[in-house]
């Protein structure tokens, strides 16, 4: 397993080993303890959730309140996926930058997202399936969205007709929920790390 940071802190690519034979095929597409010494704090599971989009369909951009915030660990298991990372922690020497990482069933590639990172995807295939751990249950109060076709974060999602949910096509602009005081502070988030460090 490989595992490799993205181009802002707070989120990874992981890269695994896949063993094939006429078989089938074995990878280990999760290691606690690996990704605990790269990331420097263990990730605590709490929640386990699956989603199937139809292609074009795009989810997001997501995140939750830090503190606790949500860490996630998403695996493409069934098409493939773009999977977008925003960082939304406003103080944060990256703010409002994004980057993008193809996962599919080919690869099996995942990705690891820190708390207070902006989370989302647009699906490349039908019946794409993603699949993904969390650091904490889902508490709708402390869960936000912001506008995944805001022109101010300009992300490339890949599609030219995007299909939304109800609810993310109601998100607030990024300027919005910058401007409203409601994005992650990178010092609050940078404690928070330091915290799950220590407790480990």
């Amino acid at each position: 397993m490989n595992i490799r940071p993205l181009s802002f802190h707070g989120a990874w690519e992981i890269t695994p080993q896949q063993h094939g034979d006429p078989r089938g095929l074995f990878l280990e597409w999760y290691r606690f303890d690996r990704l605990e010494a790269e990331v420097g704090h263990p990730m605590r599971l709490a929640q386990a959730n699956m989603s199937v989009s139809s292609k074009d369909v795009v989810r997001g951009i997501h995140f939750a309140d830090v503190p606790a915030g949500q860490a996630k660990y998403v695996t493409c298991v069934r098409g493939a996926v773009l999977d977008v990372v925003v960082d939304l922690r406003v103080g944060s020497p990256t703010f409002g930058r994004w980057e993008g990482v193809r996962l599919d069933d080919v690869d099996r590639k995942a990705l690891y997202i820190a708390e207070g990172m902006g989370h989302g995807f647009c699906a490349l295939s039908d019946d794409a399936t993603l699949s993904y751990l969390v650091s904490d249950v889902f508490r709708p109060d402390k869960e936000h969205g912001v506008h995944p076709l805001d022109p101010e974060l300009g992300i490339d999602w890949q599609t030219a007709a995007p299909q939304l949910s109800a609810r993310d096509a109601a998100a607030p602009s990024f300027a919005e929920m910058r401007d409203g005081g409601r994005l992650p502070d990178f010092d609050v988030c940078q404690a928070r790390y330091k915290e799950l460090g220590a407790g480990a």
